[in-house]
C-alpha cells in the first residue's frame, strides 16, 4: 500500500518565502514514500512546455521522469519526433545529458507537442517517424469522429425557434500551453442556443492557410501574443476575415462571451497604421538603439504606439520615440519610403524585425 503525506507551508515566489523549506519536504517525502529512479536506462518523462523560436524552430521543455537524456538521442513525444540536437538548463547553459527529475529545454523536434504529453527515447529514427505517423492519422481520425454533427430534426427544431447559431473559431498562439487555455475556455461558452467550436489550434503566426480554412468554414480568428504575415493580412482584407489579436487570455474569453450574449459596449479597437521592416540597426551613445527601416504598408506616424514582431511573434509593445528622414524629424513616413526610428526604452532590436504602427479608437460593437 502507498503511503501518502498531506502537509503545507506558506510560500512566495516573489519574496523567496519558504523556498529552502519547500525543497527541505520534497527531499523528505521523495525519501519517505522511496521515490527512485534508474538513470541506466532510455529517458521517459512529461513535455511541460513547447513553442516555436526563430532560428531554433520548434522548443520544448520537459521533466525527465526515468533514464538518462542524452544529445543525439531520438525522442518521440506525441505525434512529433527527431534528433536532440541541443539542450539548456533552467539557467540558459548548454548540457550534454540530464538524468531523472531534471527539466530542460531541447531542440529537434519536427512540431509543437502538447503540455503533458510523454516522450520516449526510441532505438532508431525509423521505429519513431513509424509510431509518431500513426500517433497523427489516430488524432485526425479522432478530431473527425468527435465533431458533432447535427440532425435535420434538430436543425428544423433550432430554426423553428430562431436560435440555430454556430460559432467556429481558429486558435493561434505563441506557446501551446497558452493555446490550450484558451481554446478549453472558449469551447466551454457553450450554451443551447449557441454552439462554438474551435476547429483548429496551433503555434505560431497567423497564415495563409489559416485565412483560407477560415473563409471555407465561415470562422473567426483568435491570435494569442501572435501576429498575421502581411500576405495573410491582405489576404484577410480580400476574404473579409475577422481577425482578433489579444494579449491576455480574458480579453479574449470576455469578448467572445460578449458577442454571444449581445452585449456589446463600445471598445477601445486598434486601427493598424503602417508596417516598417528594419534593414539595419544602429547603437548610438546616450541615445540607444536606432532601426534603418523601410515602410512596407500604410505609414508609420510619429508618437503612434508601435509593436516589435520577431517572427510573426510580439515580442515588446510600447511607444515611437523618434522619426527620421534622414537627419530630420518627421511627422509620418508612407510606404516605399526609408526612414529612422527607435522605441522608448526598448534596445532590443534585430535585422529582419518589423515594427507595426497602430492607433487605439473607441468604436461600437455590433454583431454584424
Amino acid at each position: 500500500m502507498q503511503r501518502k503525506l498531506n502537509s503545507s507551508l506558506p510560500l512566495s515566489a516573489k519574496s523567496g518565502l519558504g523556498v529552502k523549506d519547500l525543497l527541505e519536504k520534497v527531499l523528505l517525502e521523495a525519501d519517505m514514500l522511496e521515490l527512485k529512479a534508474n538513470p541506466n536506462k532510455r529517458a521517459v518523462g512529461s513535455v511541460i512546455e513547447s513553442s516555436l523560436d526563430k532560428g531554433r524552430g520548434y522548443v520544448a521543455t520537459i521533466l525527465v521522469q526515468n533514464g538518462t537524456l542524452k544529445v543525439g538521442d531520438v525522442i518521440l513525444a506525441g505525434p512529433h519526433f527527431g534528433h536532440v540536437k541541443a539542450m539548456f538548463n533552467e539557467r540558459n547553459q548548454r548540457v550534454e545529458q540530464v538524468g531523472p527529475a531534471e527539466p530542460v529545454l531541447i531542440l529537434g523536434l519536427n512540431g509543437a507537442p502538447q503540455a503533458g504529453d510523454k516522450f520516449n527515447v526510441m532505438e532508431g529514427e525509423r521505429d519513431a517517424r513509424m509510431i509518431a505517423n500513426k500517433r497523427e492519422q489516430l488524432q485526425r481520425e479522432q478530431g473527425l469522429r468527435t465533431q458533432k454533427h447535427i440532425t435535420l430534426d434538430e436543425i428544423g427544431r433550432r430554426i423553428a425557434i430562431g436560435n440555430f447559431q454556430e460559432l467556429n473559431i481558429i486558435v493561434k498562439g505563441d506557446v501551446d500551453g497558452s493555446i490550450e487555455a484558451l481554446a478549453d475556455a472558449l469551447i466551454k461558452l457553450s450554451v443551447g442556443e449557441i454552439q462554438v467550436n474551435v476547429i483548429h489550434k496551433a503555434v505560431g503566426q497567423i497564415t495563409e492557410s489559416d485565412i483560407m480554412l477560415a473563409s471555407a468554414s465561415n470562422a473567426i480568428i483568435v491570435g494569442f501574443q501572435v501576429r498575421p504575415s502581411m500576405s495573410a493580412r491582405k489576404l484577410a482584407e480580400k476574404e473579409e476575415i475577422d481577425i482578433r489579436l489579444y494579449s491576455i487570455i480574458y480579453d479574449a474569453i470576455n469578448e467572445v462571451k460578449s458577442a454571444m450574449e449581445g452585449m456589446l459596449a463600445p471598445e477601445i479597437k486598434e486601427e493598424i497604421k503602417g508596417t516598417a521592416e528594419i534593414l539595419n540597426v544602429f547603437s548610438i551613445t546616450k541615445v540607444g538603439t536606432i532601426a534603418g527601416c523601410i515602410v512596407r504598408d500604410g505609414k508609420i506616424i510619429r508618437n503612434s504606439k508601435v509593436r516589435l514582431i520577431r517572427d510573426g511573434i510580439v515580442v515588446y509593445t510600447g511607444d515611437l520615440e523618434s522619426l527620421k528622414r534622414f537627419k530630420d524629424d518627421a511627422k509620418e513616413v508612407a510606404k516605399g519610403y526609408e526612414c529612422g526610428l527607435n522605441i522608448r526604452g526598448y534596445n532590443d532590436l534585430q535585422e529582419g524585425d518589423f515594427i507595426e504602427a497602430f492607433e487605439q479608437v473607441s468604436v461600437a460593437k455590433t454583431l454584424d
